[in-house]
């Protein structure tokens, strides 16, 4: 459970402060998998269940929370207050939503196979986390450095305030109670497994990152 002082600081935590929290998540987790794909490089097989779990999160935490929040609210309201930036610009961003759907769908399909020592399986595996890191990764970045201090600058108080509402229905009427203490220890789990370090002072406070 949160501390009494995360809720508070939650409480007071702006939509892209938010959004920021939960991409430190994510990257994180991005690190579990290159670590993985580095593994795999240099021994036979795959770390099978590992890795399910990994791509587990990203469909649950990564898309169906986080970029779902993102697609339904603040993406429509950045548009109609017209923030955007030449290396963000929502469509483009949207159309790397789609395209990290696909490179996770290529993974589980080739993932049972690459793990029972089909080189190709592997092979195209491999392809496709390398590519899946670079993307979020720098999609990630493209939102925190660019879009997001733009949004700060242009979004009201009360604009956040509405997004920060919108974010806590979407995750109580689509996704469930405890569906995030779940999704965040499933990704401390794996950082602990893969030696990724996890912030004493963590992303655990608010939304998809709390725990």
């Amino acid at each position: 459970m949160r501390s009494e002082r995360n809720l508070e600081r939650g409480k007071n935590m702006s939509a892209t402060d938010t959004m920021r929290e939960e991409h430190g998540v994510i990257l994180r987790v991005l690190r579990c998998l290159s670590a993985s794909a580095d593994q795999a490089e240099k021994e036979p097989g795959l770390d099978v269940e590992s890795i399910q779990k990994m791509l587990e999160f990203f469909r649950g935490f990564a898309d169906g929370c986080h970029h779902a929040k993102e697609e339904a609210h603040f993406f429509p309201l950045a548009r109609q207050r017209g923030v955007g930036c030449p290396p963000a610009s929502i469509d483009s961003l949207l159309a790397e939503h789609q395209e990290g759907r696909d490179h996770i769908r290529v993974m589980d399909e080739n993932l049972s196979a690459a793990g029972s020592g089909n080189r190709q399986a592997k092979v195209r595996f491999l392809q496709h986390a390398r590519q899946y890191v670079q993307l979020l990764t720098d999609h990630i970045g493209k939102e925190d450095h660019c879009l997001f201090p733009t949004a700060d600058t242009m979004l009201s108080t009360a604009d956040q305030g509405a997004l920060v509402k919108a974010f806590e229905e979407l995750e109580q009427q689509e996704l469930g109670a405890g569906t995030h203490e779940r999704f965040h220890a499933l990704a401390d789990e794996l950082c602990a497994q893969w030696h990724v370090p996890i912030p004493q002072c963590s992303t655990h406070q608010s939304g998809c990152s709390h725990s």
